[in-house]
């Protein structure tokens, strides 16, 4: 199967950081995950399985969007609000610039819980109670917490516990169950193919393609096979089974 460069910038999987922004706009369909919040959007599959955990973790009334899908407008809005505001280092450290925010993508998501005053940059989203059963939950439903402790030398965004960023079940599991942020994905797929099972049983093999040049060549096995850019110089394949 002939892959070609641009595919490299499309997906579920895509890095989006300073070092890696976005190739232009993501032109998605975008939906409200909630529908007390009309105007806070997702990409609809994200938006329809983030709906779907935050009911199993119970969190109906306890959990609510802060902010999803923003345009590059926006996103400028807010950094320049904030530098002018708190200041460059706080700005740096929790907003990222224009073109290198996931926000962007319409696959992520800052959640706070219900009740008292929010904080729409650092919105409280603790460990315990419904917050904490979504987060046990959440990488069966295709999310991760992007930007852990412990992680800010990579990610180059201070820890925030209220993000969450959608690349799917099976890599969601991955990079949770190998303590792995976004940015050392790929490094990990390279050293061979890589299998998890999803909560339902559903098994999945996924691997990574390089592709640097305008076009590569790559086998793809037999079965339900998706492909997700990582942004950065290959394709990721995830191969499911039975």
């Amino acid at each position: 199967m002939e892959l070609r460069r641009e595919q490299v910038f499309r997906g579920d999987v895509l890095l989006v950081n300073a070092a890696h922004p976005l190739q232009g706009e993501a032109p998605r369909r975008l939906a409200p995950p909630s529908a007390a919040f009309p105007d806070i959007l997702m990409e609809n599959r994200a938006a329809a399985l983030l709906a779907a955990c935050v009911a199993a973790a119970g969190g109906a009334g306890r959990i609510r969007p802060v902010s999803g899908w923003r345009s590059r407008a926006e996103q400028q809005k807010l950094w320049d609000d904030s530098m002018a505001e708190h200041g460059e280092a706080f700005t740096r450290s929790y907003v990222a610039r224009p073109g290198c925010s996931e926000h962007e993508t319409g696959l992520a998501i800052d959640l706070g819980k219900t009740g008292g005053a929010l904080d729409f940059i650092r919105p409280a989203f603790p460990y315990d109670g419904a917050c904490g059963a979504f987060r046990r939950l959440a990488a069966g439903y295709g999310f991760i917490e992007r930007y852990q402790k412990g992680k800010e030398t990579l990610t180059g965004i201070a820890a925030e516990p209220w993000h969450f960023r959608y690349v799917g079940a099976p890599h969601a599991l991955l990079l949770l169950q190998n303590g792995l942020c976004l940015e050392e994905y790929a490094d990990f797929l390279r050293t061979g193919p890589k299998s998890c099972t999803l909560p339902g049983g559903r098994a999945a093999r996924v691997f990574y393609i390089p592709c640097e040049g305008e076009t590569a060549l790559a086998e793809l096995p037999d079965g339900c096979c998706q492909l997700s850019g990582d942004n950065v110089g290959g394709l990721i394949a995830t191969v499911w089974g039975e």
